[in-house]
This record gives structure tokens, C-alpha cells and sequence, in this order.
């Protein structure tokens, strides 16, 4: 079995390369561990796949060095993104804050897209493989693995990695990439979890458990960057939009700051209703901002059954403190289980920013999230997946 490059991994940088590398006449074949390709792409945005967004620029990306994303955004753009799936029959549906759905189709269809394509350019897909090794040859690599029982090997000049990084195990999710680089004296940036929810333990544990299910609009920051969208009290701690971006940001140790009332001033709105209702009580006051449930959760902070116009000022530097300056120190994060993406991976110092190639093993091409590059929640990992396949194709 021989090709002109060998794709290892089927998730969305491995299966837009082998399409990409088709388009130009090149023979691919991808190998995939799971029974068939795009596993999380199917699970992605729940099964909607939110697969870019129309902001995504380099800004959006943790990275050692985000210039080292330009050269691949500037080769394929989000532009790009769009007219490659309007043409295969999946036009874009924007929802909140630039993230594109398929409109009217879901992830399902984004797979089919690749899928089809490979089968009518001849790109062989083999599921259900087991790598057993790889050796540098005069040629290239060569490939041995494991086949329905069979040990099977193929040849080729050039050699792509994109098989993914740690998060979601239980969909195949393994160190192989990183295990490979570091095999062949690549630096690897340190890996953790990134857009994860976030746990709390301890005192706070039961407070936190209480108000689980209830969602909040606020802004989640912390001493690099904030974020202003929901977040959700669960039983274990806190997740939601804002706390999955504020993860990629946090380390162990760290305190973040939650501004409940994010665009008005408490202390303002207070003292308005203070000269014409002040009879009322802050509880009821604070019910036009929140739940029920929350707000008699606020009790554990705040005296919620004073009338506004006897709070002291004391108390109403309180209130400032809770409301805008809501301070939470996670304990850690629910871990590769729940995270949607890798932070960290293999240093992009190691690679051409141009070609995505190693530079210590020539001939071998690392793209997607094993590589240290790591976007927002909203469609930027699947940009950047994309991107990445489309300069590997080019040069492989």
C-alpha cells in the first residue's frame, strides 16, 4: 500500500487535509483508531457543530506565539471556510457572538461532506487501526499497523500527524501525537485541560450545590482577560460559556472575579429606588436581576430582609462587593473527561509557520489541536483545524 502521504488521525484537520491534498492530485490515505471519522466533530456544539466563527482572527487563540498563526490564517481564511461548505451544500447560520451553525443541517453533515468527497476523489479512510510503529525510511515512513486482526503497513514521503489532543477519552482521545514528537526531540508545550468547567470544593461546596441549574448573564475575569456571557451553578461547581473561556486562562491557585450585573452599577440602581420605594426589601429589589433561587442564595452575603433605605453603608458596600465583585477560587477542573479542548501541545517553535512542517524531522507535518494552539469557545479550534489541513495539503 503506498500513497504520496499518510494521514494519521480522521478528525476535522485529518479529514480536510486528505480532501485539500485531493483537490491538488495527491494520493492520501488516513488512518483513524475509532470506527469511523469525525468522532468529535458528530459530538461537537451538541451535534450541531458550530464549525467557525466570523471573527476568528489569531487574537482569539492561547499560543506561545500567536504570530504563528498568521501565515496559516492568511492561507485559509474564514472566507474560505464558508465558500469550501456553501459549495459542498452547508451554508452558515450565525447565532451569538459570531459562532456559524449549519443552517438547517448539523454535524452529521459536515462529516458526510468530508466523507464524500474522499470517496469520490479515491482518498482511503481505514477505521478501526492500531498503530503499532512508525520508522523513518529512505523513502519517507512507513506505517505498521493493525487491521481487523491483520498487521498491515504503508509507505509514503510524508507523514501528517493530526490525531487530536487529550480531552474526551472515552471518544478515542489519546497522548499519541505528543508521545510521537517527544519521541523525535520535540519540544512539548505542558498540556491541561482548557474550556472545562471549573469545581469547588470545601466550605463553599454546599452553597455552590444548592444553586445548581441556575444561569446567570455576567462578566468572569481574571488578571489576563474577560468574558461576558452566561454561566451555570452546577452541582460540582461552575460551568457555562463564560466559565469554559475563563478556564483556558486559569491555573490552579488562581482567584477569578464575577461581576453579577455586568453594563449597570448596582449602587446606583439602589440608590434610585431608595428616594421613591425605599420601603421595599433588598430581596425584593435584587428580584428584578435574578431568580428566586439566587437571590435567597445571596442571604449567605447579604440582609436580604432589611428595607433598602435602612441598609448601612457598610451594607451597601456589601452589596458592591457580592454583585460586582463576586470572588471564586476554584479547586481545580473536571478534567480531559469534560474538556473541550486541549491547552498546550507541541511547541510551535518546532514547526514552519509557513508549511506546518517539523523541523527536526523533515517530511512530517503535525496539524489541529495537538499542536500548541488553542481557541475560544466558538468555532475557532474547528478554524484553525481547518486552516492547519489546508497548508499541510499544500506541501505534502
Amino acid at each position: 500500500m503506498n500513497a504520496d502521504a499518510i494521514v494519521i488521525g480522521g478528525g476535522a484537520c485529518g479529514l480536510m487535509c486528505a480532501v485539500q491534498a485531493g483537490f491538488l492530485g495527491k494520493k492520501v490515505v488516513v488512518l483513524e483508531k475509532n470506527d469511523k471519522p469525525g468522532a468529535k466533530i458528530l459530538i461537537s456544539g451538541g451535534g450541531r457543530c458550530n464549525y467557525t466563527n466570523m471573527g476568528a482572527t489569531e487574537e482569539q487563540f492561547i499560543t506561545q506565539n500567536t504570530h504563528f498563526l498568521k501565515s496559516a490564517f492568511n492561507q485559509w481564511t474564514v472566507d474560505d471556510t464558508l465558500s469550501f461548505f456553501e459549495t459542498y451544500g452547508i451554508s452558515g447560520k450565525e447565532k451569538t457572538l459570531g459562532q456559524l451553525f449549519p443552517d438547517g443541517k448539523n454535524a452529521k453533515d459536515v462529516v458526510n461532506v468530508f466523507t464524500e468527497l474522499c470517496a469520490d476523489m479515491e482518498q482511503q479512510i481505514i477505521c478501526n487501526i492500531e498503530i503499532k510503529e512508525i520508522t523513518q525510511t529512505d523513502e519517507g515512513f512507513r506505517v505498521d499497523f493493525e487491521h481487523k486482526g491483520k498487521n498491515k503497513s504503508i509507505q509514503a514521503p510524508k507523514l501528517v500527524i493530526a490525531t487530536g489532543g487529550l480531552p474526551i477519552p472515552k471518544m478515542g482521545a489519546t497522548d499519541f501525537a505528543l508521545k510521537f514528537a517527544r519521541k523525535h526531540g520535540l519540544n512539548i508545550i505542558e498540556t491541561s485541560p482548557a474550556l472545562v468547567p471549573l469545581t469547588i470544593t470545601g466550605k463553599d461546596e454546599e452553597w455552590f450545590a444548592k444553586l445548581s441549574g441556575n444561569s446567570v448573564y455576567c462578566r468572569v475575569s481574571n488578571d489576563q482577560i474577560s468574558f461576558e456571557e452566561n454561566i451555570l451553578f452546577t452541582h460540582w461547581g461552575l460551568s457555562g460559556p463564560a466559565i469554559l473561556q475563563i478556564s483556558s486562562y486559569w491555573h490552579r491557585g488562581e482567584t477569578i472575579n464575577i461581576d453579577l450585573l455586568p453594563y449597570q452599577n448596582i449602587l446606583e440602581l439602589l440608590n434610585s429606588d431608595r428616594t421613591t420605594n425605599g420601603k421595599i426589601q433588598l430581596s425584593t429589589f435584587l428580584h428584578q436581576f435574578y431568580t428566586r433561587k439566587f437571590v435567597e442564595a445571596l442571604e449567605k452575603f447579604l440582609p436580604l430582609h432589611k428595607t433598602i433605605a435602612d441598609l448601612s453603608k457598610a451594607e451597601m458596600q456589601q452589596l458592591e462587593q457580592t454583585i460586582h465583585y463576586f470572588k471564586v477560587k476554584p479547586a481545580g477542573d473536571k478534567g480531559y473527561d469534560k474538556a473541550e479542548v486541549m491547552r498546550g501541545g507541541i511547541d510551535t517553535k518546532e514547526l514552519s509557520s509557513k508549511t506546518l512542517e517539523s523541523k527536526k524531522l523533515p517530511g512530517c507535518y503535525f496539524g489541529g489541536e495537538c499542536v500548541d494552539v488553542t481557541g475560544w469557545l466558538g468555532g475557532y479550534n474547528f478554524q484553525w483545524a481547518w486552516a492547519s489541513a489546508y497548508v499541510i495539503a499544500q506541501n505534502i
